[in-house]
Order: C-alpha cells, then structure tokens, then sequence
C-alpha cells in the first residue's frame, strides 16, 4: 500500500500541459456544430439547409439524408438519432450539422436552417405518460413504459397488517446535471489507409467506437478510438460524447479532411442526458421494536425521449430497493418511462442515491415513531454475516461490514451525544444530526457481461510496460493500475509505464463504469502477471534456481537461490537472447451472478461495498438556508491501492451528492425546453459550502477479488443526500421528501418595524 498520493499525471495537470480534447489540432481541420430547433415534439416535414450552404466559409450542411448508416444507435435501444429525421422528440434533438472552414464561420451559418414541422402533444410527467390513451414516445411500442422490474418475496400484505407502525411516503428527486468541467468535443481525421482515427472528451473508446460505427456503417475494426486526458465524467461522456465524435466523423467522411466539433456548455447541458429523476411511493411496516417486517414499493423513473441506460440503472433499484436492510417480505416495482423531457443516463450512482435519499428517511422516521436511536434501528435490521438480501442471496462469501462502518461513522461523530442537542424547530439557528447506510453491489452485477484485460510487456532494458482495458476519466485508474504492478513485480513505481490505451491495442474490457475499474483491472492485471512470471521463471531458471517456485521478484530484482539474481535490465536481455516474449496477456471474469426477471430473485452482485455517512447541519429558519457543519464517512472499500486518491473520490462524491441534496436541480421550462443552461442557473456546492471531511477507510480484502479491492467512486456519493435530509430534519422538525431540499417554507415573517417618529 502507497502511503503517498501517487498520481502517474499529476505533473502534467498542475502544469497545465496535459491535453484534452480541445487541445489537440490537426492540419486543415475544419469545425462542426450543431443545429437545435425550437420544437420540443413535433413531425418534422423538411429541413431547409439551402441558404446556410451559401454562407462564407461554410463547407457542408449535413441532415438525415447524408448518415451512410444506421440513423440510430444506443446502449440498449437502438433509438437515439444522430440526426433527426421525421420526429423532434426532445429540446437537446440536432437537425443539422454544419462544417466550415472555422468555428465562426459555422455558427453564423446556424440561424439560417430552417426547420418545418407540426407540434405535437407534449408529453412531460411519468404518471400521465402511463395512463391509457397517453401519446406514444418511443417508436415502435405500444405505451411508453421502457422497462419494468420487479422485487417479490414473501407475503408483503400479511406482514404489513401485522404490522405495529406502518410509514407510508412519497419522494421525488429532479433532474440532475454532471457538471463536468470539460465540455464534449470530437475530432475525426480520416487516415489515407481508410481508417478513422477519433480523439475525444469521452468516458469508454470502445462505446464511442460502437456508435460512431453504427452511425457510417463500418466495421469496428476501420475505427481507431484514441484515449487521452478527459476533464471529468461521472458517468456522463457516453451516450451523447460518442454522438458529438460521430458528428465529427460524419463531417470529415464526407469532406475527406479532419473535423472537429466542440460543444459550449449551453450546447452541452441542453442536450447532455441526466440523472433519473424519481416518483417513489414506498409502504413499510415496522414491528414495535424496530424490525422492518414488509415493504410495497413503486417506482417510476423517466427516461425522457430516449432510453440510454435507464433499464440498467432502474435494474439497481429494484435490487437495492430498500438499503443494506434484511427482509423477507417485500412487493416492488420500477418501471422507466418514456417522455419528452431531456433523456436520463448513467450517473454515478446509477440508480442507488435515490432510492437511498427515500429509504433512508423512512428509517428514521420509523426510528423517531418508536422512540428509537437512528443508529440503533439501522443496527437492527443491517445485513450480517450470512444475511439474506431482499434478492434471495446469502452474503457468505465475503466480509459483511455494516455494522463496522456504521459503528465508526457514528463514533468519529460522536452520534448518539450529539442527537440530544438536536433542535427539532426550536430556536433561532437549528441544530441537526443525521445518518445514512448502504451496500453497493460491486460492479455490473447481474445487469451485464463483467470481464476485462490487460496486457504486460518487458523491453529490452528491463523497463515494464503495461496496458489495460479500463479507462481514465481523471479518477486515477492508470495510477492505481501502475501501483498494482509495482507491487507485483516488485519494482519501483517509475520503472513500470502505462501506455495510453486504444480501441486498436487492448480489447474491450467494458465501460469505465459502476465504480468497478480498480476490482476488474487489477484482476485482469494480475492475471497477465502471473503469467508474465511464469515465462520468466521458466526462461530464467538455468541462471537463478533449481525449481521455478524458488525464483522471487522483490526489491527490484528477480532473486534465485544460492545469493544469485538479476536486475531487470539483466533479464530483459536475456529473455531476448533465448528468443524468449516476456509477454503476457491476462483476463478477469467477475464471479458467477443471477437474476430471474419475473420475481427479482437471484445473486445480483458477487459482493458489496459497505458504506456508512453521517452529517451535522444548522439550518437558519429566517433565510431558509442549510449549512453543512461536519461529514464523517466511513467506507469498506476491500482494499485500498491509494488511500490518498480513495479519501479523495469519497470528497469528491460528498461534494456531488451534497449539491443533489442542497442546490442542485435541472431547470426547464413548462414545454421541457432546457432553462438551466449554465452554473449560473445551475447551483453546484461552492468550496465554502463544504466543509473538512473526516474520511474513514475500512480495509477486508475481497476473497472474490483477486486484488482484493472493490471500489469507492459511487458509494461515496450515494447516502449523503438522506444523510442531510435526516439531519435537517432533527434540526427543524420537519421531514423533507423532495430533492433538492426546499427549505424556504421555514422562512419566518420577519416583523415590521414602527415607523421613525419625526
């Protein structure tokens, strides 16, 4: 384990000389942009582009009409349109690329398309989209409810009548933004050999690769995605990065020459899909001592005008319906549902922070009924060792830590003391102290193929070069790759180089997502060192040992018996006079899972993160306003590579769910055209707003991993909303069920002064 933060591009990022997107320029690049129109849903009839062709320096207009492709293309649907053709389902839809000879010279060209179409019915709630008879969003089905999943287990109605205390809420969560800091841009150069070479602001070269192929119609293997330094994602650059790139290889096909296409932030938060926003209605019934005895759940969460991942994501919350808690009676429904609001997409979390923000109020509420300790109920009813989850699957095979991360959170904090100060609406400045708790299934879990790979290769001179299929979004996976093999080799940090990776070098290992880049790399990674070491221990014997296992690698030598070793400079040459590869090439299949989609039954994950928060407020009733005073976080994270780089990702994630409890909330107007079109229309937390936050991490090595690591990107951000929810309300007194939380009904009148007498 690093003691230090190691950051492999850290120089680079403080000197300002790493290279985004934006920052790469080819000869005879020209510049792309997009096209919007004014509908929210209409029937296109025709787009005219005939006057913006005439404008000086403009190059090409391109609609529908010129996609040699597949006109749609997606994560799981294929239905999110690279150009509009027919139908205008949403504000953010493009009717139209233009190319020119520079950026200026394109966007004046854009007034001049003109788009004729008939308005169609605007279709903006999820409960008004279900009912029969509603206008039909996606093409080809018969309603617009995109997925379904479903939770059944036991007899959730006998239970509840049993019932001593029942709570039964409704919650809602918006539209949230990523906010990343870097805007989307693609740049395509057509290369004399047929081949596109693509560089962009994009979170998995391989999906971006799937799209832009779907879109010109060529073979994956014609389509070089490059990877470089991208200025943030969380989940975010997919989807609609991949359609900017394809844009700009649309563009650069036709004109032969390169193309870039960079989006303003207006650009990008008008069309950039969003988190899920949430209808919950959640039924629980509680036993007079705090046993949780049944839940009846519904869900209804909008996708918006296309799919994306939204069955994904809506799969998590079915599986995690109701927290780290035990049950055995439980009825629940998630449905993802079509309208013509933005679309919805990954985001980290994906799926989890907001069943979390309803379930972990409902704990506390029924914790404040019984007259029982936040901390105490949870400990009540928490998963342990050999627990069932609500899915059916026994948690035997790995180290069940709730109660530990749970116990540590609340003794840093101090939280049982702490709860008798609690205001409960009393005074002038309202003190609150409040909790949360989750497990996080690790990886994809049952919802896709989880697998990656990795490649190792020692030169000549003994320095190691490694490749693997995860990718960087600025989380610090290379690093985290580069510190495994250091220690698995036992070689400095310095001696063992990541190459930037392709969709040309290494195989698709999967998306960069679900917080599994550390756990699914670093296994991939051990594989390929194992075997690394095998074909040295093989070739290098005559000169080391009697027996291969003799042979160690440490203290960046490769030691045998009898005081003899080599350098690695040494070996590296010797490998390649006995026409020997010290090449190797490794795999990691994440274990085993299974889901049975009519009752939800199954092991959805092959482990869990463990994770507990806990926050202190003081509200001020006059202003309406919350200030954060304190975070405590404690995380069971399996192993940490990087302990400096873990507490920051779990920073991090406090600050983006603390924004999504507090400040943050996607603006439109009455017809869904995007208001919110810059961070001065979008609140996200300020450094001010956020203050130290003590970062607890909790150390079990995964038996099922074979780094023993899990990850660390997701569970940070997904209890800190419930955790301030419940913290405001132990400081007001009241409950809060909506996010982001409105607490300008606390405003007191302030009283009218007399007038001065003269």
């Amino acid at each position: 384990m690093v003691k230090k933060s190691f950051r492999n591009d850290a120089l680079q990022k403080v000197c300002g000389t790493a290279r985004f997107a934006d920052d790469y320029s080819f000869p005879r690049m020209a510049h792309s942009v997009p096209v919007y129109s004014q509908y929210v849903h209409a029937r296109v009839s025709a787009i005219l582009v005939e006057e913006a062709e005439r404008m000086p320096g403009v190059l090409s207009v391109l609609t529908w009409k010129d996609v040699p492709g597949s006109l749609t293309a997606g994560q799981i649907d294929q239905d999110y349109p690279i150009l509009v053709k027919d139908r205008i389902r949403f504000t953010g839809d493009v009717v139209a690329i233009i190319t020119a000879e520079t950026r200026a010279q394109a966007l004046a060209a854009v007034e001049k398309v003109k788009v004729d179409a008939k308005e169609l019915p605007i279709l903006r709630d999820t409960e008004e989209a279900i009912k029969s008879g509603a206008v039909v969003i996606p093409e080809g089905r018969a309603g617009n409810i995109v997925n379904h999943h479903k939770v059944r287990k036991g007899d959730p109605d006998k239970k509840m009548s049993e019932s001593d205390i029942i709570i039964e809420e409704f919650f809602t969560t918006p539209l949230v933004e990523h906010a990343y800091i870097e805007p989307e841009c693609g740049i395509c150069i057509p290369r004399d050999d047929g081949v596109l070479e693509i560089y962009g602001s994009i979170q998995h070269p391989f999906s971006t690769r799937r799209f832009v192929c779907a879109y010109l119609g060529r073979p994956l293997a014609s389509v070089i995605v490059r990877a470089h330094a991208v200025g943030g994602s969380f989940g975010g650059k997919d989807d609609t990065a991949s359609i900017v790139c394809a844009r700009a290889a649309l563009a650069a096909v036709k004109l032969k020459r390169p193309v870039k296409m960079l989006y303003d932030r207006a650009w990008s938060m008008k069309e950039s899909y969003k988190r899920n926003p949430y209808k919950m209605w959640y039924k629980a019934g509680f036993s007079s001592k705090g046993k949780l005895m049944s839940v009846i759940s519904r869900t209804l969460a909008d996708s918006g005008a296309y799919t994306s991942t939204t069955p994904w994501s809506t799969w998590r919350s079915a599986a995690q319906n109701i927290g780290p808690y035990v049950l055995s009676d439980i009825h629940a429904d998630v449905y993802g549902v079509a309208t013509n609001n933005i679309f919805t997409g990954a985001f980290r979390g994906f799926g989890s922070p907001q069943t979390n923000f309803a379930f972990e109020q409902i704990m506390d509420m029924a914790a404040e009924k019984l007259d029982l300790d936040p901390l105490e109920i949870r400990k009540i009813n928490a998963v342990r060792q050999n627990s069932e989850t609500i899915t059916g699957q026994v948690l035997d095979d790995h180290t069940v830590s709730l109660i530990e991360v749970m116990e540590k959170t609340a003794s840093s904090i101090n939280f049982k003391e702490k709860r008798k100060l609690c205001s409960q609406g009393k005074g002038d400045k309202l003190y609150g102290i409040g909790m949360a708790a989750s497990y996080r299934g690790c990886s994809l879990g049952a919802e896709g193929m989880d697998f990656c790979c990795a490649s190792v290769n020692v030169q000549f001179d003994g320095s190691i070069l490694i490749d693997v299929s995860v990718f960087e979004n600025g989380q610090g996976a290379p690093s985290a790759m580069i510190i495994l093999a250091s220690q698995m080799l036992g070689v400095p940090l310095e001696n063992i180089h990541y190459q930037g990776s392709t969709t040309a070098t290494i195989p698709d290992g999967g998306t960069t997502v679900a917080s599994r880049g550390t756990m699914m790399g670093g296994g991939a990674l051990k594989d390929a060192m194992d075997t690394l070491k095998a074909i040295l221990r093989k070739t290098l014997l005559p000169d080391l040992a009697e027996k291969e296992e003799e042979i160690e690698f440490r203290d960046n030598r490769i030691f045998g018996t009898k005081g003899r070793s080599l350098s690695w400079n040494e070996a590296g040459k010797k490998m390649y006079l006995a026409r020997v590869y010290p090449v190797a090439f490794g795999t990691f299949q994440a274990p085993k899972v299974s889901w049975n989609e009519e009752n939800g039954q199954g092991d959805a994950y092959f482990s869990y993160v463990y994770s507990s928060q806990a926050v202190e407020v003081e509200v001020d009733p006059e202003k309406g306003s919350c200030r954060i005073l304190n975070i405590v976080a404690s995380h069971d994270i399996g192993r940490a590579v990087n302990p400096p780089m873990v507490k920051g990702q779990i920073h991090g994630g406090i600050v983006q769910g603390a924004g999504m409890a507090l400040t943050e909330n996607f603006m439109t107007d009455d017809e869904g055209r995007a208001l919110s079109l810059n961070f001065s229309k979008y609140k996200i937390p300020r450094m001010t707003d956020i203050p130290d936050i003590e970062a607890h991490i909790v150390e079990n090595n995964d038996p099922l991993s074979p780094t023993g690591t899990k990850g660390i990107g997701e569970p940070a951000l997904e209890i800190i909303a419930p955790a301030i929810a419940n913290a405001v309300a132990a400081a007001t007194g009241r409950r809060f069920t909506s996010l982001p939380l409105d607490l300008s009904s606390l405003k007191r009148e302030t009283p009218q002064k007399e007038p001065l007498k003269k």
